[in-house]
């Protein structure tokens, strides 16, 4: 088995990013053994331990958030992929509802869990089906790779799309007028680089950080948060539908929520590393064992 240290001697690395997690406490300590520069970024309101480690080791420290407390640290948005961060959501719109078979005219709702899917996001959804149906909103429901889940919807109504994932979040991002889904860092990251507001319904389990992550995005007016827990058919046709349709309410909120959003943080943090690296000599393949 190879240890962090390995990696760093076979790969001659130059500079250790690091986005916390459990892998990154023994890349941290492997660099700094090394005298190799680290680079932390937090995307969490509240920071892990992993990163609360590494941030003792560099002066290089980045935060999605204001409010994230560790040393030195530079709040710069988080990194997201150019597809998401580029793209322009109501240029795109119809061409998006096209590729997923949804009508150009009536709102879209995007119901999804992350990569895992949720078993109470997509209960609640599919038990308010014909409520949904009945108010004239579309829905393209990711279910995740692994829900199991036997969809049976009401006979008629708008397009619902099922789908056990999508490779094209731009796509899917661009054809909804609003989301439901939980409340990671990147998912609050992309909504709101895209400017898509969302009912946000935070991990039930952790430490609390999803429920961090969409607070601010609540108290702007981008989004809103509701416990794993009220999460029911009924929140769903007295709160979520009625503010799905009201046309107003929902394009403000998405202004709202675009100016949370940050873009170019990529570039950014990707300067920050090349310029370690430029002001640097390449680093002398370390012996085995140091």
């Amino acid at each position: 088995m190879r240890t962090a240290g390995d990696v760093l001697d076979r790969t001659r690395a130059q500079v250790v990013v690091g986005f916390g997690g459990y892998v990154a406490t023994p890349a941290y300590l492997a660099a700094r053994r090394r005298h190799v520069p680290i680079v932390v970024h937090d995307a969490n309101v509240r920071a892990g331990l992993a990163n609360r480690i590494g941030a003792l080791f560099t002066r290089y420290v980045f935060t999605a958030h204001p409010q994230t407390k560790l040393p030195h640290a530079t709040c710069v948005g988080i990194p997201i992929r150019k597809e998401i961060s580029g793209l322009n959501r109501l240029a795109m719109a119809d061409k998006a509802r096209e590729h997923f078979g949804l009508r150009p005219d009536l709102p879209v709702l995007l119901v999804t869990g992350g990569s895992q899917g949720a078993r109470s996001l997509n209960l609640a959804v599919l038990d308010a089906a014909a409520d949904i149906r009945a108010a004239g909103v579309q829905v393209l429901h990711l279910l995740g790779p692994r829900s199991g889940l036997e969809v049976h919807l009401p006979p008629a109504g708008p397009p619902w799309v099922t789908l056990p994932y999508v490779d094209r979040m731009d796509l899917a991002y661009a054809a909804a007028d609003f989301a439901l889904c939980r409340s990671g860092a990147l998912t609050c990251a992309e909504l709101t680089t895209v400017g898509l507001p969302a009912a946000y319904v935070p991990l039930p389990h952790g430490n609390g950080e999803q429920r961090l992550n969409a607070l601010p995005i609540e108290r702007a007016g981008g989004g809103l948060i509701v416990d794993d827990a009220a999460l029911s058919p009924q929140w769903i046709d007295e709160v979520l539908l009625p503010v799905m349709l009201d046309t107003q309410l929902v394009a403000g909120m998405s202004e709202a929520a675009a100016r949370l959003g940050s873009r170019g943080t990529d570039d950014r943090l990707a300067a920050v590393v090349m310029n370690i690296i430029a002001g640097r000599p390449a680093r002398r393949h370390a012996a085995r064992g140091r």
